[in-house]
């Protein structure tokens, strides 16, 4: 898998450069195909992190070629996504802090401001050395055992806090607390104005009366799962900050799912500006599957797929001078052709 999609990645950036794997990664119905043609089971959580630990594993040393670079991974891997990312530093055009910012505030906003009980454990990033990036993350719900897929595309971003992403996949729909909702603008600035406009520790006293009262279920936003003295401690911790906007609340370390819920919560019966519960998740095989199905890996003609796509890279490659020789006569030709009309 790993050298499968090393050369079908070196084929897409030769042709049409870096950029365009990120815009296709972005894309859930390209990365589930792509899985498909790596060979595995379209209908299973692993085609994420096999996928992206499988480009991690063969793009590695051809970075400085592609001009693209890939950081973190499942699980542990994933918290080393900011160390993986600095240490590229030196080869990039641009500040690496740049992509941990982005790296962060994704996993951030998929994980606390779109609360939707799936759990994050997944997190791939992909940039290039322009600073160029997409990220593709992965949560799983405890309770059913089935995954959901988030795909985000950097230069597509005009505000992390305000339908961010570019696909989010899942079989099933739920009804979220959803910050990032274009609909939740109103709760969002009256989250980041609370710092601001209540007393030092009134925010935490604020809380504590809301939780003595009888209040109508707003499906996340209940008190039955948040502890009010500790989120409390946080929510004097966020005062003491005081926070510019949701995007610097939201990136304050210990601001987690729990302290979001009590502010959209506050957000909602104190300044009635509540939050939205729209679930933004939306809802092919080359060479078999790993489970068997539609029909087991052809180890035989995976291995000439490799072979094919190698040499027409490699012949590619060999062609790329007499191709660029060639536009440049092209060029030089359109220039000496005067204009219709003159």
């Amino acid at each position: 898998m790993a050298r499968l999609g090393r050369e079908v990645t070196a084929a897409i950036v030769l042709d049409f450069g870096p950029e365009e794997v990120l815009r296709r990664l972005a894309d859930p119905f390209w990365f589930q195909a792509f899985g498909c043609v790596l060979g595995y089971d379209w209908h299973s959580s692993g085609v994420t992190t096999t996928v992206c630990g499988a480009l991690k594993a063969g793009l590695a040393g051809t970075e400085h070629e592609l001009g693209l670079y890939v950081a973190g991974g499942k699980g542990r891997a994933a918290r080393t996504t900011p160390r993986d990312i600095l240490a590229t530093g030196s080869l990039l055009l641009v500040d690496p802090q740049r992509l941990v910012y982005a790296s962060r505030m994704s996993a951030k906003v998929d994980s606390v401001a779109l609360q939707d009980g799936y759990d994050l454990y997944h997190h791939s990033m992909f940039f290039t050395r322009e600073g160029k990036w997409s990220v593709v993350q992965q949560g799983m719900n405890t309770v059913s055992r089935y995954a959901r897929r988030y795909h985000w595309l950097g230069e597509a971003v005009t505000d992390f806090c305000c339908e961010p992403e570019a696909a989010i996949c899942s079989d099933a729909r739920g009804h979220p607390l959803n910050l990032v909702a274009s609909e939740s603008q109103a709760a969002r600035e009256a989250m980041a104005g609370m710092p601001r406009d209540f007393s030092p520790g009134a925010l935490k006293l604020e809380l504590q009366r809301l939780s003595v009262l009888t209040l109508p279920r707003r499906e996340y936003l209940t008190f039955a799962d948040i502890d009010v003295k500790r989120v409390g401690r946080l929510l004097d911790s966020v005062q003491a900050q005081q926070p510019q906007d949701f995007a610097s609340l939201l990136s304050l370390q210990g601001v987690g799912a729990k302290t979001a819920r009590a502010m959209a919560l506050i957000a909602d019966i104190v300044y009635g500006a509540p939050a939205s519960f729209r679930d933004p998740a939306t809802y092919s095989f080359a060479h078999g599957g790993k489970d068997g199905h539609p029909f087991p890996v052809d180890r035989a003609l995976y291995d000439t797929s490799i072979q094919l796509l190698s040499d027409a890279v490699r012949r590619a490659r060999l062609g790329m001078q007499e191709k660029q020789e060639a536009l440049s006569r092209l060029r030089t030709n359109i220039e000496g052709v005067p204009e219709r009309g003159t």
